[in-house]
């Protein structure tokens, strides 16, 4: 009986054909697997959503937090839990506005513009070798098929 049990646990089962045909299933693994290579090739301790949001502020210095997290798809309280752990760590200032208390304005500290500037480049390199698969005309139709998924699940949020 010992030995029926150790080869039933060494063996792991594959993943059953009802998730394997579940787009969301292969969004998580995509997902995964991005997170796990994002830290190894481009910061440990810069995440995705932090990044975005250098990316953002560097884009549009001075705007709030609420239309910042719109613009790197984050909602409003992640969004401010993002922003106090940049500001934290020297990336990001977080400026009262002067017509209303409640806004939080956003801008770059050197550190932060430093920080962005380093893992760009990072970052472009993980891209092109995400992409790899692909030649440059699949890579345009595969970014313009994720982008209009993504598109059309964020809609399926807005009509819940």
């Amino acid at each position: 009986m010992a030995d029926e049990t150790a080869s039933t646990t060494s063996n792991p089962p594959g993943s059953p054909a009802a998730l394997t045909a579940a787009p969301g299933y292969q969004v998580r693994r995509l997902y995964q697997a991005y997170l796990a290579v994002w830290i190894r090739a481009v910061d440990p301790t810069l995440t995705g959503p932090q990044f975005a949001v250098l990316q953002a502020v560097e884009a549009a210095p001075g705007h709030d937090q609420r239309s910042m997290a719109s613009a790197v798809a984050l909602d409003t309280s992640t969004m401010a839990d993002v922003a106090r752990r940049l500001e934290k760590r020297g990336l990001l200032l977080r400026k009262t506005a002067a017509a209303d208390g409640r806004r939080k304005l956003l801008y770059l500290t050197e550190e932060g513009k430093q920080a962005l500037h380093d893992a760009n480049s990072r970052t472009r390199a993980l891209d092109e070798r995400l992409l790899e698969p692909f030649d440059t005309e699949q890579r345009v139709d595969v970014m313009r098929l994720l982008t209009s998924l993504a598109d059309h699940w964020e809609g399926l949020t807005e009509d819940s």
